[in-house]
């Protein structure tokens, strides 16, 4: 049987493409780098990072659509587009967490209560 199934009936669905987005390691980078420096625009994120400006936009739009991060525009003299972490989207990851790690500990219950038996 395939875990699909069983993830959906546990509300789990939607998570992966906040899993996928998370997946790939310039999009890891990038978010480890926001939490670390705080927002940063294109340029910044795309400095020191190895890839294009285009390729971070790229990056950044998919973190976005997964509710990971947001843009907004920058309130200093050169007004720009600057990415930062969206808090509601690593919760929603956490709720996930929190959700598959309480399934295992039931599921490592009910083995210890069987071997015990």
């Amino acid at each position: 049987m395939s875990p699909l199934p069983d993830a959906v009936r546990a509300g789990l669905g939607g998570a992966a493409p906040l899993f996928a987005a998370l997946g790939d390691e310039t999009r890891l980078r990038i978010v480890a780098r926001l939490c670390k420096e705080g927002p940063l625009p294109i340029v910044g994120l795309a400095d020191g990072a190895h890839v294009t400006r285009q390729a971070v936009t790229k990056h950044l739009r998919a973190l976005a659509g997964a509710g990971l991060v947001r843009s907004r525009v920058s309130r200093g003299r050169a007004r720009q587009r600057v990415w930062e972490l969206d808090p509601r989207g690593f919760a929603e990851a956490r709720r996930y967490l929190e959700r598959i790690a309480a399934q295992w500990d039931g599921a490592l219950l009910r083995l210890k209560d069987f071997v015990e038996e």
